[in-house]
C-alpha cells in the first residue's frame, strides 16, 4: 500500500523553479535560501529548523527562520505541522513528487510516504464522492495518518 519517499539529490530544475517563484514574489534566490532548499530536497522527510541547522554550519538561527518565510510565500516551501513543538518544512509538493505523511502523536516525528497508483486512485475517488456530496472543488487533497512510529511504540508510549 505504501513506499517509502527517497531522497534525491539536488535537481536545476528545482533551483531554475525556486529562482523564478522568487523572482516573482520581488525576491532574490539567495545563497542562504539555495542552502535552504538544497538541504531540504536531499531529506527524506520533513525537517525541523534544528535539524537543518544541525546539517550545515553557518546559516543563522534568525535567518532560516526569515528565509523560510519568504521561500514559502514565494510557494517553493511548504510548512508540515506535527503534534510537537516544532514546524517542519519540506520542498513544494510540484517540486518533488506526491506523497503523504504519518505523523507520531507521541514524539511529533513526521515520515513521508507514497502510496500505490491503486490506493492513490481510492483515495481520490473517495475525495471526490464526499467533496460532490457537498458541493466543493477539489485542487488537492493531503493525507496525514497520525499515531505512533516505530521508536514510540516500542517504548510503549
Amino acid at each position: 500500500m505504501t513506499e517509502s519517499r527517497p531522497s534525491t539529490s539536488p535537481s536545476p530544475h528545482v533551483h531554475r523553479t525556486a529562482s523564478e517563484r522568487l523572482r516573482r514574489d520581488g525576491q532574490r534566490y539567495t545563497t542562504s535560501r539555495r542552502i535552504l532548499v538544497e538541504l531540504l530536497e536531499s531529506a527524506d522527510r520533513p525537517l525541523t529548523i534544528p535539524e537543518m541547522l544541525s546539517r550545515r554550519d553557518g546559516i543563522p538561527q534568525s535567518s532560516a527562520y526569515r528565509n523560510l518565510a519568504v521561500l514559502e510565500r514565494a510557494g517553493v516551501v511548504d510548512r508540515v505541522l506535527a503534534t510537537d513543538e516544532f514546524t517542519r518544512y519540506e520542498l513544494a509538493e510540484d517540486l518533488t513528487e506526491h506523497h503523504h505523511h504519518m505523523i507520531c502523536t507521541d514524539c511529533g516525528s513526521v515520515a513521508d510516504f507514497v502510496m500505490t497508483p491503486a490506493a492513490e486512485r481510492r483515495l481520490d475517488d473517495a475525495a471526490a464522492a464526499i467533496a460532490e456530496a457537498a458541493g466543493f472543488r477539489i485542487s488537492g487533497h493531503r493525507f496525514d495518518l497520525l499515531g505512533l512510529c516505530g521508536a514510540c511504540t516500542e517504548r510503549g508510549a
